[in-house]
């Protein structure tokens, strides 16, 4: 269509008007802004170049607006917050009530405007009022340089000081996506067994996954995506959404018999939770979505981009982590861990950590959580001395606190029982002989605060395990102004704020999310995070799964891998140190074995283990996920990175069980540059047997093929028993 002139271009850092532009990362959003309802997103997908404000209205969704069109009532839309007063079918925007009344809000626009934000994006913010409801609803699109979609909204009440207080019921992000979408896939799983893709097909009416733990659960969406018949990890498009919570959440794609189409994210809040009195507010968490037109991958890489940009994002070297927990659980002595940090310090591992049992009276998990002073029966002389001997053999030192939780039986429950969650009367049931502390009050605050900054003071650590080992049952405030009140909100936001002054005391302090393994994963935490511990169980087999789906929303150097002992206390299944190896190498890598118990063959595999980290870190911890695509062999997954530059690139291929067919299936990389000319080797793994069952791939194999060829015809490798895995290093020899 051709331009009408130079003033009906969109362009420029800030605009308002009918049609609304936000261009970044490949990606274009376009909204209507013309009212008298909310905006409405008519596009969002790849960049289509500068349009006209005419072109923008003859897009397929934004020629619906109009009557006589294939919408037969024109206020019938997916507008930023839809309500059924306006004619919206589907889930509605704002579900609330004024003691049953204004329970119909209708947002009339106010403001619409596209503006530059200060990290770079493109921001579209917006404002709409409700006065018969009383309530005025703000909210900003950010469309970041990596082509990452935020938005966040604030409800406020505006309401006569003398009109019932507004109870909010749900205050979700809705986003459309294309009609032609015709498959959903997210994510599920248990403790041991996280982040399991499951699909299904976006049919009329709604798919939900909602959490209800108090946390993100092992079973999270973790990131909910609607895309094109058969998607992939590389191929398809596909739209996604994450919400950037640890509390509970809900996730849903849903489709209309109108053919409107769309997913969303919001907080699941309990009856009473948030209510507004005059001038009150709440603002919702960030909701992350992405666009991609090459499939899972596509979205990871938007996603990643955006984490390693966050302020609390780690910019040195990941240290190789040895955590002491296999190794002596609760039984401490300065002999014994004196011993292993020897040992690690010989391997060459950079951090080392004390796990659960240095405090009160815990030794064993029924008592003493909570009370956060270093034992006298375990360490008389503090905990200084083996600080000091760590630092000495040239190691970080890092220590494990649960914080969010607390035993009955302890010093801190005796003296202050009204600071255990739950409604007066009655207690909980127990999970791990645990309790949860109400972090929210005032009083339990500062004295984990105190507690936790004294100690890290004290012994100048580097690095925090924080772990949360139970969902939430009973989740009410049991004392404090809010007594008997919903608390999930409150404490979640208090352990961010916790989180925040503990890094704004100790800039260099790092901190790993670990929820009795992957069950607090999400962008909320990861803002004040440096690390996830992606699951407590480090099968190699199993770690193949997890690690590959967690990546799907964060860069892999987030993500905790350590190489564990042969035999696998989760599943009992012995495997070989190669193989144990190669699939810990992707993520942030560390050893959780009791490593006084190896060989010396194994220590220096170990130790030629830590030099090939060391080595390979610079390209696992900034190149480009890629997930390869085996649809003839599902017995086998190859994945890894690609430098950002396509220069080099680096791959697992694991055998989990017997395939159908004889041999592998080829090797097919993806990720690279087509003409480019590469070299693609097998990397030796440490203690490889020269020989039989044990070394499936010798002797080495090295090819010489353009990138293009190695993508789509791939190369013959050498074949895989189960439980067998091959690694593989591509470098581009030429133009």
């Amino acid at each position: 269509m051709p331009s009408t002139g130079p003033e009906d271009r969109v362009g420029g850092p800030s605009r308002a008007g009918r049609w609304l532009c936000l261009r970044r990362g490949g990606v274009m959003v376009v909204a209507e802004a013309g009212g008298p309802w909310l905006p409405v997103i008519v596009y969002w997908g790849r960049d289509l170049g500068e349009l006209t404000e005419r072109q923008m209205a003859a897009l397929p969704l934004a020629a619906r607006l109009e009557k006589g069109q294939r919408q037969r009532d024109p206020a019938a839309v997916l507008s930023l917050s839809p309500t059924r007063a306006q004619g919206w079918a589907g889930w509605p925007g704002l579900s609330g009530h004024r003691a049953g009344q204004a329970s119909q809000p209708l947002f009339e626009l106010e403001r619409a405007e596209v503006s530059e934000g200060d990290d770079a994006s493109a921001v579209l913010s917006y404002r709409g009022r409700d006065g018969a409801a009383g309530l005025a609803l703000e909210g900003e699109l950010r469309l970041t340089p990596e082509g990452v979609l935020k938005h966040r909204q604030t409800l406020t009440s505006t309401s006569a000081s003398d009109a019932p207080p507004y109870e909010v019921d749900d205050l979700p992000t809705l986003l459309p996506v294309a009609d032609y979408v015709t498959e959903v896939l997210d994510f599920a799983g248990r403790w041991g067994n996280e982040a399991q893709p499951q699909r299904r097909e976006l049919a009329q009416g709604t798919w939900l996954h909602e959490q209800r733990r108090g946390r993100t659960g092992a079973d999270t969406p973790l990131v909910l995506c609607a895309g094109t018949t058969g998607f992939g990890t590389r191929h398809g498009e596909v739209w996604g959404i994450h919400l950037g919570w640890s509390g509970d959440q809900r996730y849903l794609a849903q489709r209309l018999n109108t053919g409107a189409t769309l997913v969303g994210v919001g907080e699941v809040l309990a009856p009473g939770e948030v209510v507004l009195g005059p001038g009150e507010k709440v603002t919702t968490p960030w909701a992350y979505a992405a666009y991609s037109d090459a499939g899972l991958d596509g979205i990871s890489a938007r996603l990643h981009s955006l984490v390693r940009r966050s302020p609390a994002y780690p910019h040195k070297p990941r240290p190789v982590v040895l955590n002491i927990w296999e190794a002596v659980t609760f039984h401490q002595s300065f002999a014994r861990i004196a011993e292993l940090a020897d040992i690690a310090a010989e391997i060459g591992v950079e951090r080392f950590v004390i796990d659960d049992g240095w405090f009160g009276s815990r030794r064993d998990d029924t008592s003493g959580l909570g009370d956060w002073y270093v034992s006298k029966d375990v360490w008389p002389d503090g905990l200084g001395p083996i600080v000091e001997h760590v630092r000495s053999l040239g190691m970080d030192f890092g220590l494990w606190f649960e914080p969010e939780m607390v035993n009955l039986d302890s010093d801190l429950a005796r003296a202050h029982p009204d600071w255990v969650l739950g409604t007066p009367g009655r207690v909980p049931p127990p999970q791990r002989h645990q309790q949860v502390l109400d972090v929210s009050l005032p009083g339990a605050f500062e004295y984990l605060l105190e507690r936790i900054s004294s100690l890290v003071d004290e012994y100048n650590i580097d690095f925090i395990k924080w772990d949360h080992n139970r969902d939430l049952a009973d989740p009410v405030h049991r004392s404090g102004p809010r007594a008997g009140r919903p608390a999930i909100r409150d404490l979640t936001l208090a352990t961010y704020r916790l989180m925040d002054i503990l890094h704004e005391r100790f800039p260099a302090l790092e901190i790993e999310s670990c929820s009795s393994g992957g069950a607090r994963v999400d962008l909320g935490i990861l803002a004040r995070t440096q690390r996830i511990w992606a699951s407590d169980c480090i099968d190699p087999i199993e770690r193949s799964r997890i690690v590959p789906g967690l990546a799907t929303l964060l860069p892999l150097e987030m993500i905790g891998t350590h190489v564990a002992s042969p035999r696998s206390n989760t599943t009992a299944r012995h495997h070989d140190l190669p193989l144990r190896l190669i699939v810990a190498l992707f993520g942030h890598q560390g050893i959780e074995w009791d490593i006084s118990t190896t060989s010396p063959e194994e220590r220096r595999a170990l130790a030629e283990w830590v030099s090939m980290v060391k080595h390979f870190r610079p390209l696992i911890h900034t190149g480009q996920l890629v997930r390869g695509e085996r649809p003839r062999d599902p017995s086998t997954s190859l994945f890894g990175v690609v430098a950002q530059d396509r220069s080099e690139g680096l791959f697992a291929l694991v055998r989990s069980h017997t395939s159908p067919y004889w041999g592998n299936t080829d090797l097919r990389l993806a990720g690279l540059d087509h003409s480019a000319h590469y070299r693609l080797q097998r990397v030796a793994v440490p203690g490889e047997a020269p020989e039989g069952h044990d070394a499936p791939n010798l002797p080495p194999v090295e090819f010489h093929m353009t990138g293009g060829a190695l993508m789509a015809a791939g190369a013959h490798v050498p074949f895989l028993q189960p439980e067998q895995a091959s690694l593989w290093h591509v470098v581009r020899e030429g133009p």
